[in-house]
């Protein structure tokens, strides 16, 4: 492939709802481009961009895939996005790479929850939005039902470029109409469409002070200036324009790339500084592992990448030699000597790289904005189904986590448990299958245990006292201490001693006994919080006393007061509780506040959003403990279109069912 300068470049990302034929259609534009011998089809597995197993499994996108298409000496980077909202990881890698998101509806169907999150994202990220109206050879097509409903959602920034009417595609940029048959376009009789032509001459005019002149006097644009006019548009985010055609038999898809070409911001659009003779800048916004080892995808913004490049990460603050540098083509491989600013390629075995990173001059020292991923929201305890192969569980998500950073992974350090996270139920079983199929190890899901929290509501005063003699020297702790609550969640320790009851080398003792009773309370065996400790009397023996002797007596002291009834701390369990955000559609607020109520939520308030005017966020405390599948619970209410955080706020008293279920459990627990 030749190398092209970026004016001569388009990177378009396709994201949209699931099943909009976003992948057809890229096969479509592939084909036709000739950068295909064939026309790939999803259904039969043959298609170039879903080339992974699981993906032909499944039939469908799960990753994000690249190819490029040579097209009236422009080259097109298609980076084909999944539209399942569990794989939404590869929609940000795709759009961080992207100066054009064509977003994809079937005709006849109105603004899906992918294509509205694929504007958001698109506009977020401040590059082109264009529309794309696929599947009209379906028997239910309706293109004009699918441009009113895009118009409805987006106003009057909405332009249809190329439609159907009367069975052949309008083409506006040319102002020509094209019909098809087996693939093959035929010129055709113009139909009338002056008002939807008028509106699109006004719409580009209005993008071009030139341009609007020469309108309002009535004068005609030419072809060229039309482009001029729409690429302005676009670029601007002033127009929205809409293409209709059918991936499928791949009719009016050669219109969809003129008017890429003709309309689409090139690479120099990208928001950066594109330069060709500047320094080096790259971004890393994809990493795969597989049998050709770690492959990094770069998009060049300044300079050029070829072997002599100093492969410097802004990051690991490291250099290392530049790998091998390839263009792709779904899991083809095509060699490359240069990649240049405003391209797209891949590197090879750059082993201190991960997704996010900036490749760069190391003097220069720049670093790009990374890739805006969702946060992973549905989490598991995973463990290794066979004693012994833990290990593997971990190198495997390890490896898993570098290839999609929407999944985490970490170890509780209370609960001691392997947590996996993911964007949800599909989500987590692809995670599941690829430790399965790539890795070898078989693994159990279940839910996280949480992280409970004991305290005292009450004051007493108790003697810890360790006595111990059985030849030689021996042991000997006194001391009392009072034990009361303590606002918020930490220790206090008071040395009251007066008099030498408790020599002076050994209160330190004391309090280091303390602090090691509460990390593990009576009840269920969780940490003790909202303690204050005062240490007033005691005694010592002058050969026996030491250091551990003063520890076991404070020890004793503590579970004398979390466990003798004769005394007052009366001992409880507290749960976590955390602050929920939802942001969710207004009129699924009724429902969302119904579900959190079950969950012995309490509500705090609900506002506007200040993203989306039809949005609303919505507040609540809820205990953690109820909260395991509520990413499964918006999902099911919103159709996708919701999102929420949950962060832990403060602990407080479980209700007595929640405190014995979690004593309970404990017992069991220490049983095995």
């Amino acid at each position: 492939m030749k190398t092209y300068n970026a004016k001569d470049i388009r990177n378009v990302a396709i994201a949209g709802q699931r099943g909009t034929g976003k992948t057809t259609l890229a096969e479509a534009m592939l084909y036709l481009a000739k950068a295909t011998d064939r026309l790939g089809r999803v259904a039969d597995g043959n298609a170039v961009l879903d080339f992974e197993a699981d993906e032909k499994k499944l039939g469908r996108s799960i990753t994000t895939a690249m190819a490029a298409a040579e097209w009236n000496n422009t080259k097109i980077n298609i980076l084909d996005t999944p539209g399942g909202l569990d794989f939404a990881g590869g929609v940000a890698e795709g759009i961080r790479a992207a100066e054009s998101v064509l977003i994809t509806l079937a005709s006849g169907e109105g603004v899906g929850v992918g294509a509205a999150k694929a504007f958001k994202a698109a506009n977020k990220r401040g590059i082109a939005k264009i529309f794309v109206i696929t599947k009209n050879d379906a028997d239910n097509a309706n293109a004009d039902a699918t441009i009113d409903a895009l118009k409805a959602e987006y106003g009057s920034k909405i332009c249809p470029v190329v439609f159907p009417v009367d069975g052949a595609y309008v083409d506006l940029i040319t102002n020509k109409a094209y019909t098809y048959a087996g693939g093959k376009a035929t010129e055709a009789a113009m139909p009338a469409v002056d008002d939807v032509k008028e509106a699109f001459i006004e719409a580009v005019a209005g993008a071009d002070e030139e341009l609007m002149e020469k309108f309002f006097e009535g004068e005609e644009l030419t072809a060229d200036e039309i482009a001029k006019g729409l690429k302005a548009g676009v670029a601007a985010g002033e127009i929205y324009p809409v293409f209709v055609c059918s991936g499928y038999n791949t009719d009016a898809v050669d219109l969809l790339l003129n008017g890429l070409v003709a309309a689409a911001p090139d690479a120099t659009y990208a928001g950066e500084n594109v330069d060709e003779s500047a320094s080096v800048e790259a971004i890393c916004f994809k990493t795969v592992e597989n049998k050709f080892g770690r492959m990094s995808f770069f998009k060049v913004v300044a300079g050029k990448l070829d072997a002599n490049t100093p492969a410097y990460n802004v990051r690991k603050d490291k250099q290392e030699k530049m790998g091998k540098m390839v263009f792709v083509k779904g899991e083809k491989q095509e060699e490359a000597t240069v990649i240049t600013a405003g391209d797209i390629g891949v590197v090879t075995k750059l082993e201190n790289f991960k997704t996010g990173d900036t490749l760069c001059n190391p003097k220069a020292d720049t670093e790009l904005p990374g890739v805006d991923y969702p946060l992973p929201c549905y989490s598991k305890a995973i463990r290794a189904a066979k004693k012994g192969e833990e290990d593997k569980v971990a190198q495997g998500l390890n490896k898993i986590v570098l290839e999609d950073p929407t999944v985490g992974f970490e170890t509780n350090v209370e609960t001691h448990e392997q947590i996996v996270s993911t964007l949800g139920e599909r989500h987590m079983d692809l995670v599941v299958n690829k430790l399965r199929d790539r890795f070898h190890v078989e693994v159990e899901l279940s839910t996280p245990k949480v992280a409970y929290r004991e305290t005292i509501t009450g004051r007493c005063e108790v003697q810890g006292r360790h006595k111990k003699q059985s030849g030689g020297s021996g042991q000997f702790g006194d001391v009392w201490v009072r034990f009361e609550p303590l606002e918020g969640e930490g220790f206090e320790f008071v040395d009251a001693v007066v008099g030498g009851a408790v020599p002076r080398n050994f209160i330190p003792s004391v309090e280091k006994g303390l602090r090691q009773a509460i990390q593990k309370g009576p009840l269920a065996g969780c940490p003790v919080v909202g303690v204050k400790a005062t240490l007033y009397d005691g005694s010592s023996h002058p050969v026996d006393s030491n250091d551990m002797a003063f520890q076991t007596a404070a020890r004793i002291a503590f579970k004398k007061a979390l466990t003798d009834k004769a005394n007052e701390t009366r001992p409880k369990i507290l749960e976590p509780i955390g602050l929920l955000k939802v942001t969710m559609p207004d009129d699924k607020l009724g429902d969302i506040m119904g579900i959190v109520t079950k969950k012995r939520g309490r509500p705090l308030g609900s506002d506007r959003s200040e993203d989306d005017p039809k949005m609303t966020v919505f507040e609540a405390h809820v205990p953690m403990s109820e909260m395991s599948n509520f990413a499964i619970d918006l999902r099911s209410i919103t159709t996708g279109s919701g999102s929420f955080t949950l962060d832990l706020d403060h602990y407080e008293a479980a209700p007595e069912p929640v405190a014995q279920k979690v004593i309970a459990e404990a017992a069991v627990d220490n049983e095995d």
